[in-house]
């Protein structure tokens, strides 16, 4: 991946320094380098190539195939065993970070980050949809929201960038403290606290602790936006010299407050009562659900805070585009298919069949899969998502993976009949589960397909599109 941009002219004795290792180099320190990859089997031209180690991989193993691609040094934690100049650190994924901040002190940019149990990747979509109406924003790409995804979304920022929005995720404490350090913000969203991860960290207290550590790497006057609604995060981050702003739809406290919620031709319509920014009329998402205009609220509240005017959030709102997989309402051969295959938690799970619900014109089918990464409290959970399709009225309910069977037991609790409700254990064998699913799909359905991101279940939406 090649620098940004590209008149900062790094070259291996600099980029040593930025990384804070030790250069061994019989060669040219001066050298150029234009990028970095951590990826030897891609073309490396005139990048430098990090030997991150990984759980089934060392990356060192690979500093040779690295050469043969074009790299022109290396970053290792240890010698490597061809002849190229190397930089020799403790961690190379802390060189990678230490690397990106130094990168971004050259920038004058506004740097806003975003993390949450739930929310997150849309959040910062629609913060750089609206921040895109005025100003040269920069932001988080995919999944690009971990300690070595983060470092090459800063590397990238270009020249002329005025807005950086970057996307914090974590799967264990101390992750996020880490990404915050690098990237400094100056204003941070936390979404909401759900159970995501409550497998490693034990509860939502817990997870709320681990959130705020995207605090850590603020300064004084830095601005923390944070969801009104959770009352975990009612009374945080006091001995800090942030300033708090809370958005939500329900506290009516909230510095933002969404209110006058309705459902749109294609979305939702809702008006904004703030006691700093003014208030808001008419603005409309083109999502369903609460959940979404609790995420558009938090970019409005974000937006308000820059300067932005109405109409440019306006504007902004209506330009955002969904990250694939995430709850794309499409229409197949004679039914409609909500995709939402990117992640699920308990929260999201329950987003999701709210829209199920209000979307729903015929039947109400949900494909639902497992949700990973719960712990003691995984079977809990799945039966709580079961109970609230029956409440709902789901017509068939299909559970694809052994956890979810416990989906099909909270239904059953919930007082779903069995006989609609469809268990399939193997979510590997996807034409199989398709078959199967054709097989209960009549014309006039609407089927929600959702699931954690391991199991891959937009193989089996397009199997049923197809």
């Amino acid at each position: 991946m090649k620098f940004g941009c590209t008149e900062l002219d790094i070259n291996i004795r600099t980029l040593a320094g930025m990384c804070g290792g030790k250069l061994f180099c019989k060669g040219n320190p001066s050298t150029s380098v234009y990028g970095v990859s951590t990826d030897s089997r891609v073309d490396c031209t005139g990048e430098c190539f990090f030997a991150i180690t990984g759980e089934n991989f060392d990356g060192h193993d690979f500093v040779g195939k690295a050469k043969e691609n074009g790299a022109v040094c290396a970053v290792v934690s240890k010698k490597p065993d061809c002849d190229i100049p190397y930089i020799l650190v403790d961690d190379t994924v802390k060189a990678l970070g230490a690397l990106a901040k130094a990168y971004k002190s050259h920038f004058r940019v506004i740097t806003i980050a975003v993390t949450g149990s739930v929310g997150k990747t849309t959040t910062k979509q629609y913060i750089h949809s609206i921040l895109s109406q005025k100003y040269k924003t920069h932001k988080t790409e995919g999944n690009f929201n971990s300690e070595i995804g983060l470092p090459l979304t800063v590397l990238s920022l270009e020249k002329d960038d005025r807005l950086l929005v970057l996307e914090m995720g974590m799967s264990a404490a101390g992750e996020i403290s880490a990404l915050s350090k690098i990237a400094e913000p100056d204003i941070a969203v936390i979404t909401c606290i759900g159970n995501s991860h409550i497998e490693k960290l034990g509860s939502r207290e817990n997870i709320c602790a681990a959130k705020l550590e995207i605090a850590d790497g603020m300064k004084g006057g830095a601005i923390v936006v944070l969801d009104g609604d959770e009352p975990l995060l009612s009374d945080v981050l006091r001995k800090k010299q942030l300033c708090r702003i809370y958005f939500g739809i329900k506290n009516k406290r909230s510095d933002y407050l969404a209110e006058n919620i309705v459902r749109s031709e294609d979305g939702m319509r809702f008006d904004v009562k703030s006691n700093i920014g003014g208030d808001m009329k008419s603005l409309e998402i083109k999502q369903i659900g609460a959940h979404n205009v609790k995420n558009a609220l938090a970019a409005v509240t974000v937006a308000s805070l820059l300067d932005i005017s109405d109409d440019e959030i306006s504007a902004g709102l209506l330009a955002f585009s969904p990250v694939k997989l995430r709850q794309s309402i499409v229409s197949a051969k004679g039914f409609t298919v909500i995709e939402d295959c990117y992640n699920a938690g308990p929260e999201s799970m329950s987003a999701a069949l709210d829209v199920l619900d209000d979307v729903a014109k015929g039947r109400k089918i949900a494909i639902l899969g497992e949700m990973r990464e719960l712990g003691e409290y995984s079977a809990s959970l799945h039966r709580e998502v079961g109970k609230k399709a029956a409440a709902l009225g789901v017509d068939r309910l299909v559970t694809i993976g052994a956890l979810a069977g416990e989906i099909a037991n909270g239904a059953k609790s919930g007082g779903m009949s069995p006989e609609n409700i469809t268990e399939i254990a193997d979510w590997e064998d996807a034409k199989s589960a398709a078959d199967a699913i054709k097989a209960i799909i009549c014309d006039g359905d609407t089927v929600l397909i959702k699931a954690s991101r391991a199991l891959s279940l937009e193989r089996i939406s397009k199997l049923l599109q197809e």
